[in-house]
């Protein structure tokens, strides 16, 4: 299969790395009965960060502009509210 996600440029720092990998580390062996350790998660982590990354942090952006388009609306309003 070829590759043809893109890589997005998210920086975890050590301390959410860490407790990334120990929940799929959980997931594989509550959920799926499989023993995964820290090199097979990190290949599963990488992957889901390359592939879901973009879609996930363009989503994220999306809800941003949504939530401050509405909050300038308000603005607007209130600013017009003080007319006399």
């Amino acid at each position: 299969m070829k590759n043809n996600y893109r890589r997005v440029n998210i920086t975890l720092t050590d301390e959410e790395k860490k407790q990334l990998l120990e929940e799929i580390i959980y997931y594989f062996e509550t959920e799926r009965d499989e023993k995964l350790g820290i090199i097979g998660s990190e290949s599963i982590l990488d992957f889901f960060m390359d592939t879901l990354g973009v879609t996930i942090y363009n989503r994220a952006l999306d809800d941003a502009k949504l939530w401050l388009s509405k909050r300038m609306e308000e603005n607007e309003a209130d600013y017009y509210a003080l007319y006399k």
